[in-house]
């Protein structure tokens, strides 16, 4: 049973009612009469709404099944129409894959069209193998090839290799030429390698792991031999051998010395000897079970490996018990259940259920040791307690007497709470390998499909208790008396699950390797490739037209020189054509252009990219700030080449359990005849107050110390009152005083409401107590529960006095106060989605009959007596809203008495409705419905979900920063919504939940959505990022997965994603695996936008392959989430770190990269082609050709590498202190093609000016070396364009660099240094035009002037343009970083400075400051703009950082432009008399403060930058005076060290009366590295080097 669902928050306010079975109407105040769409608002009127529309649903259903039941007219046989009706639930499975059913046979003959010609089977499964990899060694090299040749660079540089082998094209070394493709290539695939092998490391271990299964028997569903025939032609794996793996496993565990394995049922009695025939025990557990009172029957039956002799017998002991553990598994196991010996067996013939003892069997089967890998369908396999599952299991047999088992689904789903498993009726009795071997049956199952909570087959097999001699007495279809039984998910075990509290479990693999649900919902390993990648190809397309152009032009006016007459050509190049036909002359131009001009095309550009990246994931793999201690991890990137897409995601698809929860229960709060206990104030209660204003909450410190001190005067009180034997103080979450002062008044009418209250919570569940250290500490008892709802109430109880203490088939033991109570256990009325709710009844002391219940209140309070006190009712519901909405899930506890003769009648009906072979959940639910009624409330609880740490502030930074995030859970509706306050679903948000059970009215609620959006936000965004000013309102959509499958058809998914991408917040509940990816794919493919998944299970692995990026949560055991995952770290808060921070910074750096990759291979590629002009066009190369080739590799490559790996244009912590910056990364405004063609153009430019600037110097007459040679070879020429070009390729980058370091100046300086050292290292070889080369340049004063001349008149508009935008339309970040430089804004972030900054004095108190601001409609954040602008201050290392308050609102949609030129930094701002008022609001207002309120604001909240978003109309907002705010770090974060103030220089001259008007000379300060004492944060990785922009004050 699943408590999840059973918690609701109520809604008071509107009247409960049980609607009759035929009810469908919609009477609720709160439908729209037009649109037909419910909206709610708080919290409880939420959940209260997706109950009701559950409820709409599933009476709409069973209408149309009474419909359809009446319009029968003959009704089939019994068991062939439960067939039927199994066959069809699982056709639409079978449809999704077109696969047929598949029948796993035991010990009986294959049907004739399960058989080939020849007698084999025809099916031949997969193996249970896994591989998540990308490449086998097979696939490696093409694979690897094939995605490296996606890139167009690298086809157009192979091309150009093949073409170069050639002499006639004139290459200087071809086989050089193929050393950068080669090393590019290689490079790559070793890092791909890298990637893959460490996903074939962990494949290897878990194929690897240790399995039991039965030998020496015969698995018909296999061929005699299966080998594939590579195998056979190579002799490898013969049938019948043993691996070498298997063999090591096998020596292994014979050296540790295990046990033996013995399975038993828990028996009462011993023996040491078998006797006479095995049949009577087993007839004796047939009658037994046929009974419904008798529970002391158990199987004699018992099992051990390796087989032992006969008297030996005696020395045999249960498998739980903890001397005995089972080969091969050296781990203690803990003691469950007594050892014991067990009786021997009269066996009379008579055959039970599957088991068929006149069967001949060779009796040789034993279980055996052996790897996951090597098992296959049909293989009957053992399962001890912790044990992982290897594959998709159906359940024979466990050790419990009702066959039943527990599971963990943490790897799947990330939950921690156990799932009940039970296994077949006919094959419960099975217990030892002999029973196997007699029995026989086969499975009819459907075929794999990737449905996580649905699966159908059915069980056949032979009865012969009425002698029935069949024609075939190994079919155990034939004969007349066939049976079978339904085989539902209740009954599989699925692969990654794990064991718990069961000694041991016999199962038959049905689905292996990629069949099974977990593989199937992971998919193949995607190969992701990152947007600018994929953008590359556009540029490098468009370059290579560029290139084409050239080369095309050069081979045309070629051929037409060629044509000439009469020309000098005639008499000094003789002999120079290769033919004598002038298109062919042509044609090998062009080809040799292709190769001189080939830099053009940036092939370093992708080794580059690789380097940087690589560099980038070490970065983040050693952040100090996303180390999670408890697991002892950082982040750990796998995919190295996509760190980039961090920087611009726009959609984050998360899931709930473990993912934004802990998956913990904490009791706080509770409501007992009508009184409220617990004094805990919640998540959700804090952040309702934050977003309201109010300050009445007391401090988390201070509440916490209040807390403690009551808890410890209430555990006093009650330690004087009563003896609690199973108190654990230190897990005790309810803190309520006044609860102890009751329980010690015994006068007090309330003590006894109290403890029927919480003999309830100790009697009514399913828990099971553990003991984990029973000799050590006897009364310590951890509770094992399907979910941990259930564990928070049951450990509640126990720590208030009331614990549950233990459970067998004939009682329940808890202690009430001290004193210990028995009761009789009767009936347990399970939990499912229709009810939510679940009973018991039970036998109390004094022998009467109690029903206890608990569930959602709408489901209670439609059944409490007619005569309840009305006053408890309303004061009870009263308080569940104030849980609900307080971000608690509430839950309702009631009881009645049952009579004797009531509770006899019933039972016979639920007896028939367990027997139902058609419609069994249907009948079994009626029949509950006649007796959970006439409830009397005992009161309420109230559970908080526990949020990880930095949930709700990581939330809210990344919606800050414009990112929207979606919920994908499998979870219930209601526990989806009840996530607590992590600020996804707001009280003032309008949430629509769409509840549909058809397409058509999926399609109805979507488009009523649509519709009630346009009447909240007006008409739907036209852009992305673009939202309506006047916007006041957020809209949330909650969807359940049968919605969500109707949502997802393609009539109806364009309607679906227009109104989830309008959203803030859309919650998917109870959605499966596929469903998430092909949400994710929706959003990705649908808007064209950046997405990423994050999960922690199994069950998150296809949406985390599915999005752009995909982030897996690390646990303690592992996480199938965080192998599959392209990043991987331990908590959800590190998101914000890595993608305000590390993505930002790496889309910034990979975008800047990107662009001066391409100008600087423009420069040096036009230079030549400038050459071209005054050679004929005969492709003579106008460098030396090591210049060519070294330019790329050694030359010029250090710079950008820096530039992409280190550059940095604010801090970390301003990066998180802002997160509006990150806007920019969405828009995509990083990286644009007008970006592209603005830097390919400036390189035009450039290389005009490094060509012509020396052809001019060389044109205007012979200049002379020291030594007397002339200045006037091609080598001279040309290396003077190369140096000069080269100095100025590198010196743009270094303009480009935002964050100047050591390393910085070691790649700018040391790469020039470097062109200098070749020059003179190759002038000393023997050459015919290079010799001496740079002792005749070098020592010629022109040569320098030369090059110093060209470069600044290259680079000179660049600088200029660069002064212009920083000075008068600077950016957010140009300001922000001008604040960090030179203003204080570390101080408000909590940043220590090397030294005081010198020099800043303050001069006036209030200045109001004008300046242009470049902010584009874009850069703004799309779903935050009324909330302002506003830094936000982190507390704390990887938790993200809080909002500050702000009261600024948007900037008009105009600006005002300077009108004079002005200087303008943080240190001198002039003064005058402030302007007239406008309307209008600042987008960055610094308000200074003088040198005495800087003293006073040490000791009070300082003073505030403020940023706020512009209107999408306005491009260039203005600073302007606003109302003085203050920017104060969070309360309880570290104190201000001062105010943020803009200190004066002296005025430069008195302003104009118009407003501020001064000149100055240009920024001292533009692009030089700033001072260290201006910067210092502490960290190496925290530095930020800026220049501060020059501006006007007006």
């Amino acid at each position: 049973m699943s408590m999840n669902s059973l918690f609701r928050r109520a809604n008071s306010q509107q009247p409960h009612r049980d609607h009759g079975p035929d009810d469908d109407t919609d009477d609720d105040d709160q439908v729209d009469p037009e649109l037909r769409l419910r909206t709610v608002r708080t919290a409880a009127s939420t959940i209260a709404e997706s109950i009701r529309s559950e409820q709409r649903m599933e009476r709409r259903r069973a209408k149309r099944r009474r419909l359809w039941g009446s319009l029968k007219t003959k009704k089939p046989p019994s068991n062939a129409g439960h067939d039927s009706e199994l066959r069809l639930e699982s056709a639409a499975g079978a449809a999704a894959n077109n696969k047929p059913r598949r029948n796993v046979y035991v010990n009986c003959a294959l049907s004739p069209h399960d058989m080939d010609g020849y007698g084999r089977p025809i099916h031949n499964y997969v193996r249970n193998k896994v591989r998540t990899t990308k490449y086998t060694i097979v696939t490696f090299v093409p694979k690897n090839l094939y995605e490296q040749f996606r890139r167009v660079a690298n086809l157009y540089f192979l091309g150009l290799v093949c073409i170069q082998v050639f002499p006639i094209f004139g290459a200087a070394a071809p086989q050089i030429a193929m050393v950068p493709l080669l090393f590019i290539l290689t490079v790559t695939a070793l890092k791909d390698g890298v990637e893959d092998y460490r996903r074939a490391t962990l494949d290897e271990e878990v194929n690897n792991s240790a399995a039991t299964k039965l030998g020496d028997w015969r698995n018909v569903n296999l061929r005699d031999d299966p080998r594939p025939w590579w195998q056979r032609l190579l002799g490898l794996n013969k049938p019948g051998s043993i691996s070498k793996g298997v063999r090591r496993l096998r020596e292994k565990e014979l050296e540790e010395g295990a046990g033996r394995i013995v399975l038993s049922k828990n028996l009462p009695d011993d023996s040491s000897e078998k006797t006479g025939p095995k049949d009577d025990v087993h007839a004796e557990i047939h009658r037994a079970r046929s009974l419904e009172d008798i529970q002391s029957v158990h199987s004699g039956e018992l099992h051990e490996y390796p087989p032992i002799p006969m008297d030996s017998l005696s020395s045999r002991v249960n498998l739980a018990d903890s001397s005995s553990t089972a080969v091969g598994d050296p781990r203690p196991r803990k003691d469950s259940a007594a050892s014991s010996v067990y009786p021997s067996s009269n066996r009379t013939g008579v055959s039970i259920g599957v088991v068929d003892w006149t069967r001949q069997t060779p009796g040789t089967a034993k279980w055996e040791r052996t790897l996951w890998k090597k098992l296959e369908v049909g293989d009957i396999v053992l399962l001890r307690d912790n044990d992982q599952i290897p594959a998709d299991i159906v359940v024979l047999s466990t050790s419990d007497n009702d066959g039943l088992c527990y599971v963990e689904t943490k790897n799947l789903d990330g939950e921690t709470n156990l799932k009940p498993r039970k296994s077949l009726l006919a094959t419960n009795s099975m217990v030892s390998e002999e029973d196997i071997e007699h029995a026989s049956f086969l499975i009819d199952s459907e075929p794999p499909h990737a449905n996580l909570y649905l699966y159908n087959g059915v069980l056949r097999y032979r009865s012969r208790d009425d002698q029935t001699i069949s024609p075939n007495p190994t079919d155990p279809i034939a004969g007349t008396s066939s049976k079978m039984e339904p085989v539902t998910i209740n009954n599989l075990l699925l692969r990654g699950c794990t064991v718990r509290n069961t000694s041991w479990i016999i199962g038959v693999v049905v689905f292996t390797g990629a069949d099974t649900k977990i593989m199937l919902n992971g998919g193949d390993t995607p190969s992701k490739r990152s947007k600018i990648e994929k953008e590359t190809n556009f540029n490098v397309i468009m370059n290579f037209l560029i290139l084409l152009a050239m080369c095309l032009s050069t081979a045309i006016v070629s051929g037409y020189f060629e044509t000439l007459t009469n020309t000098s050509a005639a008499y000094y190049e003789i002999g120079s054509d290769p033919t004598r036909s002038v298109v062919l002359n042509a044609l090998i131009t062009f080809c040799s252009c292709l190769i001189a001009f080939q830099n053009i095309v940036p092939i370093s550009l992708y080794i580059s990219i690789e380097i940087v990246k690589t560099i980038q994931a070490y970065f983040i793999s050693q952040d100090i700030d996303m180390w999670y201690q408890p697991y002892e991890t950082a982040c750990v990137p796998k995919t190295w080449n996509i760190s980039d897409d961090l920087g611009q995601i726009e959609y984050i698809f998360s899931d709930k359990t473990g993912t934004l929860t802990q998956n913990v229960m904490e009791f706080q709060k509770c409501s007992i005849n009508g009184i409220i206990y617990g004094e805990g104030i919640t998540e959700a209660m804090r952040g309702a107050a934050k977003r309201e204003g109010r300050d009445d909450l007391p401090d988390p410190q201070e509440q916490a110390q209040q807390l403690r001190e009551m808890k410890v005067g209430m555990l006093d009180k009650m330690a004087k009152t009563f003896k609690n034997r199973y108190l654990q103080a230190d897990k005790m979450t309810l803190v309520a005083p006044n609860l102890a002062d009751h329980l010690a008044d015994k006068s007090s009418p309330q003590r006894q409401n109290l403890i029927a209250f919480f003999r309830a919570l100790a009697v009514c569940h399913t828990v099971l107590a553990d003991r984990p250290e029973p000799h050590t500490q006897p009364f310590r008892l951890d509770y094992k529960a399907e979910s941990p709802d259930e564990a928070a109430l049951v450990a509640a109880a126990r720590d208030v006095g009331f614990p549950f203490v233990g459970k067998s088939n004939t009682s329940i033991e808890i202690e009430v106060m001290g004193q210990p109570e028995r009761y009789v256990p009767l009936r347990v009325l399970e939990f499912n989605s229709t009810r939510k709710r679940m009973s018991v009844i039970v036998r109390n002391p004094e022998g009467k009959i109690v029903l206890y219940t608990k569930g959602a209140d709408s489901v209670i309070y439609a059944r409490l007596a007619a005569d309840h006190d009305p006053v408890l009712k309303e004061a009870t519901a009263k308080d569940m809203e104030t849980f609900a909405n307080a971000g608690l899930r509430t839950l309702c506890i009631a009881y009645r008495y049952l009579s004797e003769e009531e509770y006899l009648n019933w039972s016979r009906l639920h007896d028939a409705a367990l027997n139902a072979l058609t419609d069994r959940e249907e009948e079994i639910d009626k029949v509950n419905e006649k007796i959970e009624h006439s409830l009397l409330i005992l009161g309420a609880t109230a559970l908080e979900d526990k949020l990880q740490e930095g949930v709700p502030e990581a939330i809210e930074t990344l919606h800050k920063a414009g990112i929207k995030l979606w919920i994908l859970t499998g979870d219930k509706l209601q526990t989806a919504i009840e996530i607590g306050d992590c600020n996804l679903l707001k009280s003032d948000m309008e949430i629509m939940i769409l509840a549909a059970d058809s397409l058509e009215d999926a399609r109805i609620k979507v488009e009523a959505g649509l519709n009630k959006l346009a009447t909240i936000l007006g008409s739907p965004m036209k852009k992305k990022g673009q939202t309506d000013s006047n916007r006041q309102q957020g809209c949330a959509v909650v969807i359940d997965g049968d919605t969500l499958r109707y949502a997802l058809d393609p009539s109806i998914k364009p309607l679906f994603l227009a109104l989830g991408t309008q959203c803030d917040t859309v919650v998917c509940c109870r959605v499966s695996p596929a469903q998430k990816a092909l949400t994710v794919k929706l959003v990705k493919d649908g808007c064209n936008a950046m997405t990423l998944s994050i999960g922690d299970g199994a069950n998150d692995v296809a949406m985390i392959q599915e999005a752009n990026i995909g982030c897996g949560l690390l646990g303690l055991e592992g996480s199938q989430a965080a192998m599959s995952a392209d990043y991987a770290f331990g908590q959800f808060r590190f998101l914000t770190k890595l993608l305000l921070v590390h993505g930002r910074w790496s889309y910034i750096r990979v975008a800047d990269m990107h662009s001066n990759f391409f100008y600087k291979n423009v420069i040096w590629t036009f230079a030549m082609f400038w050459f071209l002009f005054y050679n004929s066009f005969d492709a003579t190369y106008l460098y030396e050709y090591t210049f060519i080739l070294g330019y790329n590799l050694f030359f010029t490559s250090l710079p950008v590498i820096v530039l992409g790996a280190f550059d940095q244009d604010i801090n970390a912590k301003a990066s998180l202190a802002f997160p509006q910056l990150y806007a920019r990364g969405i828009k995509g405004l990083e990286y644009t093609r007008s970006k592209f063609w603005l830097y390919m153009f400036d390189g035009f430019y450039q290389s005009v000016i490094v060509y012509f600037i020396p052809y001019l110097s060389f044109s205007g007459g012979a200049q002379f070396s020291w030594s007397g040679r002339t200045l006037d070879s091609l080598a001279d020429f040309g290396t003077t364009v190369a140096i000069a070009a080269i100095f100025s390729a590198n010196i743009f980058v270094g303009l480009n660099s935002k964050y100047w370091t050591v390393i910085t100046w070691i790649a700018v300086v040391g790469s020039m240094l470097l062109m200098c050292v070749w020059v003179v290292v190759y002038s000393f070889f023997e050459s015919i035009s290079f010799n001496q080369e740079a002792i005749v340049l070098f020592s010629t004063i022109g040569f320098w002037a030369t090059v110093v001349f060209s470069i600044i008149l290259a680079l000179g508009p660049r600088f200029i343009c660069k002064f212009l935008v920083e000075a008068y339309f600077p950016a957010d970040r140009d300001i922000i970083r001008e604040a960090w430089v030179v203003g204080d804004l570390k101080d408000q972030l909590g940043i220590k400075r090397r030294r005081a900054s010198r020099g800043m004095t303050s001069r006036t108190e209030d200045a109001s400051l004008f300046r242009p601001h470049n902010r584009d409609a874009s850069d703004n954040s799309s779903d935050h703009e009324r909330d302002g602008y506003e830094p936000i201050v982190s507390n704390r290392s990887g938790v993200s950082p809080q909002p500050a308050s702000s009261n600024a609102d948007l900037a008009p949609p105009s600006r005002r432009q300077p009108t004079a030129m002005s200087y303008y930094s943080a240190s001198d701002i002039p003064v005058s008399e402030p302007p007239a008022q406008s309307d209008r609001r600042p987008a960055l207002a610094l308000h200074p403060s003088s040198a005495d309120q800087r003293r006073l604001s040490r000791a009070s909240p300082p003073s505030p930058l403020h940023l706020s978003p512009n209107s999408p109309t306005s491009r260039s907002p203005v600073m302007q005076s606003s109302s003085p705010t203050r920017l104060s770090p969070r309360q309880g974060a570290m104190p201000p060290p001062g105010e943020y103030e803009m200190t004066l220089r002296p005025r430069l001259h008195t302003p104009e009366p118009s407003g501020y008007s001064h000149t100055s000379q240009a920024s001292q300060a533009s692009f030089v590295t700033a001072d260290d004492g201006d910067w210092e944060s502490g960290r190496e990785d925290d530095r930020t080097t800026v220049r501060p922009p020059v501006g006007q004050a007006l």
